[in-house]
């Protein structure tokens, strides 16, 4: 899991900012978000412009040098702070997985829309495994490198992940750390439908929604999504060989579902999409999930989206989700003036379950 987060001059985050999900506090209700002492689900709240996608795209930087999977493509557009763009971004994350401790941290500078690694360092359980910093390479012992390929990596100018080498270059036991960070991050995944729908991650292209609907038989049980989460009742035509458009029938008529489906339902069908896909995903980050939901839509997703094992965060503006029914105060965060903190550390007032912390929110208790 990802227990720590922190980034230095990406985008509009000239300052360190650090996002810490493994301290949370001790409260005895939604245990299941929490899991080995770490923050699985949360949702995060801040003004507009407050930096609220660019965060969660900082968080996935690192799936654009360590993963093979679908990748934003004009990612390193804007990619430093403004006034700062000949300063490289800094990137630190600590992962927990499988019993190891893993401090992973580099820093990128873009360059003709690729990202070059300039400095990067791993340390596993408390040990440096590699360093490499301003003509300084070292590597542990125990991958078996010779000093001649050392020395070659030292001084390749194509500034390439030492990670990523050691990855592909170098036979790793089973349950190596560098292998579950592998496979943490190449299953990590953002998505979002806003004016664009697109996502970084778990799959390795773009996906026809509507085609893998019918090639997965799983009209019938879409018609039952609808249903449960917005009560709207479709009944889907049985589909032709070959046929890549999902059909509903309207009085005896077929009428392609995209025709009839409004903003919001067009949404819910991206949403059932990677419901279905992300039970492999490790870390979700889902960016104004609910842009085109009513609030009792958008509570009802996020009860499906936090059932799951896997780490799952979204944002939103919809104060109707800030419950302690849904979750606790140390999983809701607000994120402004270069900070993100639990609402649990924002003010001095213990916060309980039977307290209305939308109400709390609005009348300004955590500072908004």
């Amino acid at each position: 899991m990802l227990a720590q987060f922190a980034v230095t001059n990406y985008k509009g985050f000239k300052n360190r900012i650090v996002w810490d999900l493994s301290h949370p506090s001790n409260y005895s209700f939604n245990a299941a978000a929490i899991q080995d002492g770490i923050v699985k689900n949360g949702i995060i709240y801040g003004p507009n412009g407050a930096g609220k996608s660019n965060f969660g795209l900082a968080i996935f930087d690192i799936a654009n040098h360590l993963s093979h999977k679908w990748k934003k493509p004009d990612y390193y557009l804007n990619y430093a702070c403004a006034g700062h763009q000949d300063l490289p971004v800094e990137f630190e994350y600590t992962f927990v997985l499988g019993g190891h401790t893993l401090l992973y941290n580099y820093c990128k500078v873009a360059s003709e829309l690729k990202g070059n690694i300039v400095r990067e360092q791993l340390i596993v359980d408390g040990n440096e495994v590699l360093l490499k910093d301003d003509g300084v390479l070292n590597i542990a012992n125990e991958f078996g490198l010779t000093q001649a390929a050392v020395d070659s990596l030292k001084d390749s100018a194509n500034n390439i992940s030492i990670v990523n080498y050691l990855l592909g270059s170098v036979p790793l036991s089973k349950g190596h750390a560098l292998l579950l960070l592998r496979d943490f991050v190449e299953n990590m995944l953002f998505f979002r439908s806003l004016d664009n729908r697109e996502f970084i991650g778990l799959n390795e292209g773009g996906s026809n929604i509507e085609e893998y609907i019918i090639t997965h038989h799983l009209a019938d049980d879409f018609a039952a999504y609808l249903k449960e989460v917005s009560g709207q009742e479709y009944e889907f035509a049985p589909s032709a060989q070959g046929e890549s458009v999902l059909y509903c029938l309207m009085d005896g008529m077929r009428i392609p579902f995209q025709w009839v489906a409004s903003t919001g339902t067009k949404n819910l069908e991206l949403q059932y999409y990677w419901l279905k896909e992300m039970d492999n995903a490790s870390f979700v980050f889902i960016d104004e999930f609910d842009a085109f939901y009513h609030h009792e839509l958008s509570y009802k997703i996020c009860k499906r989206l936090f059932e799951g094992s896997n780490q799952v965060f979204v944002t939103t503006h919809d104060t109707f989700l800030l419950s302690n029914d849904l979750l606790r105060p140390d999983c809701f965060f607000i994120l402004r003036e270069n900070q993100i903190k639990a609402i649990c550390d924002m003010t001095d007032k213990e916060l309980r379950f039977g307290h209305n912390l939308e109400k709390l929110y609005r009348g300004g208790t955590f500072g908004l």
